[in-house]
Parts: C-alpha cells; sequence; structure tokens
C-alpha cells in the first residue's frame, strides 16, 4: 500500500517528545523517512530507531549546528521550543535571547539550509510549528510571544518566496496539547493555586477557549501530516489554528 508521502525524507526538531515525537510518528507512518532532531540524546536515537529514520541529537540555539544537519529534504517542521514564564521586569535577558535563537533564528537557518534542495526538485513543505500565542499575547510570556509572532512573519516570507518553487511554508497554531510540559505546568499551577488539576485546565488554561478539552498531540500531527501532502499544494502562507475556539471570541 503506498502512503502521500512515500519517496518523501523530512526534518523534524524538537523530534524526540510530545507534538514533535507526534509529528515524527505520523510523518513516517504516512510513508516519509525522518531524520529526528533533538537535544535529547538518548530519547532521539530510541525515536529514530521506533521509525526507521535518523537521529540527530543538537542544540539549535549553536547556528553551528545547522549546517552538520542533512539539506536534502522534502519536509521541514520546525518544532523546537522552549518556555520560561515571568514578569517582563524580571524577565532574564539571557533567557529571552536563548528563546528567540531557538525559536526564530533557528527556523530560519533550517530553511534557508533546506530550501534550495527544494527549489532544485520543485517540491517542499515548511511547517512551523506556532502557537496561539502567535496570534494572541498572555501575560508573563513575553520570549514565548515574542518568538512565535516572530515565527509567523518568516513563515509568510518563505511562502511568498517559495510559491514559485512548488514549496509551501504555513504555520500551525495550536492551543494547549496534553503533553509532559503541559502536564508540569498543570501540576504547578495547581501547588500554586491550592485547586484540582481539573479546575486549572478549566478555568486557566482553556479559560479562554471554547472547548474545555485539552488537544492531543496527535490531532496537531494530523494536521501537519496533511499540510505535507500533495493535497495541500495551495495552502501556502497560511496560520491554521487549532485552538478549541481560543481565537474565534
Amino acid at each position: 500500500m503506498t502512503s502521500d508521502l512515500d519517496g518523501r525524507t523530512a526534518l523534524v526538531t524538537g523530534g524526540a517528545g510530545g507534538i514533535g515525537l507526534a509529528c515524527v510518528r505520523a510523518l513516517a507512518a504516512a510513508g516519509a523517512k525522518v531524520h529526528v532532531v533533538d537535544i535529547d540524546g538518548e530519547r532521539t536515537e530510541a525515536v529514530a530507531a521506533q521509525v526507521g529514520g535518523w537521529a540527530h541529537v543538537a542544540d539549535l540555539t549553536d547556528p553551528g549546528t545547522i549546517d552538520a544537519l542533512p539539506a536534502e529534504v522534502d519536509i521541514l517542521v520546525n518544532n523546537a521550543g522552549i518556555q520560561y514564564v515571568a514578569p517582563l521586569e524580571d524577565f532574564p535577558p539571557d533567557v529571552f535571547t536563548r528563546i528567540q535563537a531557538l525559536m526564530v533564528t533557528a527556523p530560519f537557518l533550517l530553511i534557508r539550509h533546506t530550501l534550495p534542495a527544494m527549489y532544485a526538485r520543485g517540491f517542499g513543505r515548511v511547517v512551523n510549528m506556532s502557537s496561539v500565542h502567535g496570534l494572541r499575547a498572555s501575560a508573563f510570556k513575553s520570549a514565548y510571544v515574542a518568538a512565535k509572532h516572530g515565527l509567523e512573519g518568516l513563515s509568510k516570507v518563505a511562502a511568498l518566496e517559495g510559491a514559485e518553487h512548488g514549496v509551501t511554508s504555513n504555520c500551525v497554531n495550536p492551543g494547549y496539547v496534553r503533553t509532559p510540559l503541559v502536564d508540569g505546568q498543570i501540576d504547578a499551577q495547581a501547588a500554586e493555586h491550592d485547586i484540582p488539576r481539573e479546575d486549572v485546565v478549566a478555568e486557566v488554561l482553556l479559560r479562554r477557549a471554547a472547548i474545555k478539552k485539552l488537544i492531543e498531540a496527535d490531532d496537531v500531527a494530523s494536521l501537519v501530516t496533511w499540510l505535507c501532502s500533495p493535497h495541500a499544494g495551495h495552502v501556502t502562507g497560511a496560520s491554521i489554528p487549532l485552538d478549541g475556539g481560543w481565537t474565534a471570541a
């Protein structure tokens, strides 16, 4: 049985856990061979072995690591990211800079690194894992919100430049996704406010969403996989909310 992505090669950053892991598995299930890029060496090797792909252990805040990654790919999923929460007046400048390096500069360098081969083949898919915070702001997340807004602009420029070469570039904008990172945030909020975990989900994380349920990583990966398929050739420069209605209000 053939799949939509048979013969394609993908590179997924932050691919050893959470949304990135779900994307790696979904792309592999659709027929792609996947380069798994992550800073966690042991998990990166394990995930690559699971899907028959390749492992690349890299700290993407170091620009020098990007030149060592493969450039001959059909699909690039810029997913790696971190979060830090603090008021602006207390936000550490070095953390702000690191978040921009990982979530804006690294995607720029990776797009720059992989576009020539995509252009030469006349096909390419760039999917940038943005967030509802690429479209809306929240207090105490200055670095994350700034980075996601920057990624949105970068993605649109790549869409305009890549169109004549058969390359699309889009953002996926999830709300809160059920991942180990979010589970940790729920536990922290429950302890801080002395309320049950389910109240944290409904009243804190999902307060602005119409659907009061966490999003599953596999649902995000399904959208990513569709954007990488031949069926999405006319979808480019888009920011697609997967947010339970957060941005509808």
